[in-house]
Order: structure tokens, then C-alpha cells, then sequence
């Protein structure tokens, strides 16, 4: 059977080689995977957040419903089915099945999967802030999630390659000092989310809030509000300290650690970001 793949995820597979020979081999999979499951998988879903991976409803052989992700090997998104077995339906979507080397999973579908992000930004802030503190638990020994300080490398590593467009060196360098200083003074060490916004939160049926596409590393809890807070850039321009202490507050974090993982995410992504200059302007309102 043909598939549609989406123009967001052909433009994210062309960047790389790997990527691009993962994407031609994608029809195949998605065959495969339904014979062995036994699925039959719907038309991939039309997700503006979906530009890494392949994702479709699908529908069990005993009548469950479900939904079918191939995910596009990256460099976050690398113990994702790890982070959904640790965490086991308890805030997040239940895995079914996964073939962890072809990067596919099996997912509960979550009903009605109204996104979070439909309701007032108040209202995520307190939804997202229960999530989290019931997500941020500290993984058993021998786990396989890496460090959120290898997370932080690969970002700095990843602006320090465009190194000729940084617009405001001085600000930039601020965050890389700022990732590499808090990466080695956090003390608690739990397993978080990295990439838990409204988007990434679905209403279902089994609870009221399930979450999606987790991106697991182990580090400070604080640096886990920074997500949720670049999605709320509005609200980050008229009260940029307001807002972040708020949100540090709910989760029962310091405020001044969440500050500055803000303050030094915004740094960085100015680098790459399609409106530089508005990310330099926040990071400069809540320069430490």
C-alpha cells in the first residue's frame, strides 16, 4: 500500500543522509510492522507538531484502538519507548508494542485528544505543572537515559557550528556558559519529559490529561518548565519574571533555577530560530 508522508516530515528527513534513507524505507516498515501487529492503520494524521515521525491511527485485531508512530532517528527522541515503559501510563499514553531498533511504537489512543494547548495559558500552566511533578521520578539503576548534560552538549555543539550567524555572540555565549554551569550543579536527578508543552498533552478518556512524545533525560527537574514557558512567548514579553515565577511556583522548583534555564534556552535557540531577534530580546529581559 502507498502512504502519504507529509511535506514537515520529507523537508526534516532531508537534512541529513541517515535520515533521508530511513524515509525511503519508511513504506516498507509501516507494511511490516501492520502484518506482524496484526493493524490495520489509517491515513497518517494531520499533525503540525508530527515533524518527526510518521503517525497514523490504527486499529487492533481484537477492535482496540491505537496509534501507529514511526519515529525518525534524532538525537532527543532516542529512548522514547524506554521513557514510555519507565513511566507506564502513569501520566503518559501506555505502550502497546514498539520495535525499538526501527524506532515504531503501538500507542494508546487517547479520546477525545483535544490538545492541551486549546485552553487559556493559565490553565496549561497548572495542568502541565501536575503532570510534571508526577512525572519526575529518579530511574532505577542500570538505566539506559542519558545525562541532560549530553542534551546540553549537542545543543551548544549544535549552535557552535553556526557559529558566523550568531547575531549577538555575546548573549550566546552567556547560555553555553550559563548550560554547562547548571548542567553540572543540579542536584536532583530524575527522569524528565524535556519537551512537555500543551501541544504534547492530549484529553483522554482512562485519565483526564495523558502525555505524548516524551523525550527522556535525566537532570534537574527545573530545567523541565523551560518548554511550557517558550510556548508562552506573549505572555513572556509583557511579564517575562511574572511568568516564570509563576510556573516555578506551581511546580514547587526555585524560581531563580528555572530563570536561568530560560534565560540560557532562549540564548541559544536565537542561533537557529526563525525570528532571532525576538529570541535574543527575551533571553536579554531575563538576563541573570
Amino acid at each position: 500500500m502507498a502512504w502519504t508522508i507529509s511535506t514537515r516530515l520529507q523537508a526534516a528527513c532531508a537534512m541529513t543522509a541517515a535520515t533521508a534513507e530511513w524515509l525511503d524505507g519508511v513504506p516498507d516498515t509501516i507494511n511490516e510492522l501492520a502484518q506482524q501487529w496484526q493493524l490495520r492503520i489509517g491515513a497518517p494524521l494531520d499533525d503540525e507538531n508530527a515533524s518527526c515521525a510518521w503517525v497514523a491511527r490504527a486499529t487492533r485485531a481484537d477492535g482496540t484502538h491505537a496509534v501507529f508512530k514511526l519515529a525518525m532517528p534524532h538525537f532527543e527522541g532516542q529512548h522514547e519507548s524506554e521513557g514510555l515503559r519507565f513511566w507506564a501510563g502513569n501520566p503518559t499514553v501506555r505502550l502497546l508494542e514498539s520495535d525499538d531498533a526501527r524506532g515504531a511504537m503501538l500507542l494508546e489512543r487517547c479520546e477525545p485528544g483535544t490538545p492541551l494547548s486549546a485552553l487559556p495559558e493559565p490553565v496549561q500552566d497548572l495542568e502541565i505543572a501536575i503532570l510534571l511533578r508526577r512525572l519526575w521520578r529518579s530511574p532505577p539503576p542500570h538505566h539506559p537515559f542519558r545525562r541532560l548534560s549530553e542534551l546540553l552538549t549537542h545543543w551548544g555543539n549544535e549552535a557552535l557550528v553556526l557559529r558566523d550567524q550568531w547575531h549577538d555572540p555575546t548573549l550566546v555565549g552567556e547560555g553555553l556558559a550559563l548550560f554547562h554551569e547548571l548542567s553540572r550543579s543540579g542536584s536532583d536527578h530524575v527522569l524528565l519529559a524535556t519537551d512537555l508543552h500543551a501541544g504534547n498533552v492530549l484529553r483522554a478518556e482512562r485519565e483526564r490529561w495523558l502525555v505524548i512524545d516524551p523525550k527522556p533525560f535525566v537532570g534537574d527537574p527545573a530545567f523541565d518548565a523551560t518548554q511550557h514557558l517558550l510556548n508562552c512567548r506573549a505572555r513572556l514579553h509583557s511579564h517575562p519574571h511574572a511568568t516564570v515565577w509563576r510556573f516555578a511556583d506551581l511546580l514547587q522548583v526555585n524560581p531563580e533555577t528555572v530563570h536561568r534555564w530560560t534565560f540560557a534556552r532562549l540564548a541559544i535557540e536565537s542561533v537557529s530560530e526563525s525570528a532571532p531577534h525576538e529570541a535574543e530580546a527575551l533571553a536579554r529581559s531575563l538576563a541573570p
